[in-house]
């Protein structure tokens, strides 16, 4: 097995879970405090992880800079999704948000040239009616 395999499937199984726990989540608070006890969950995770590197996280000033617009884009589409969530129905919504490596596809088709073959164009375009058979 690829050494990325059971990384990639904890994360899907626990970005399952998120999607679950906020529609739980904003049926009894709003969406905008549901986003703050999200982050406070984050920055539990961040504390278990800061302790597994003996608090000395790397520093290179580029990498801290992207790790802090990471975490600021991560916020900013939380925020948004939480009253999507709130809005809509959770079904839809976590559809059309998973579609988020589309953008970042398309990214870096632009900015670093990276080549996207014709059976990757053909999932997009099958991505992209998924969201119209959802909606």
């Amino acid at each position: 097995m690829t050494q990325w395999l059971p990384a990639a499937l904890l994360a899907l199984i626990s970005f399952g879970l998120w999607g679950l726990f906020t529609k739980l989540a904003i049926v009894y608070i709003d969406s905008k405090s549901a986003l703050v006890f999200q982050t406070v969950g984050v920055v539990l995770v961040g504390l278990v992880t800061m302790s597994m590197l003996n608090f000395k996280p790397a520093t290179d000033i580029k990498g801290l800079s992207f790790g802090l617009l990471t975490g600021i884009a991560y916020g900013v589409g939380c925020l948004f999704y939480f009253i999507a969530a709130d809005k809509g129905k959770i079904i839809t919504v976590v559809t059309l948000t998973a579609l988020y490596p589309l953008v970042t596809i398309i990214l870096s088709y632009f900015l670093f040239r990276e080549a996207v073959s014709f059976k990757q164009w053909i999932g997009i375009f099958f991505a992209l009616a998924a969201i119209y058979f959802m909606s």
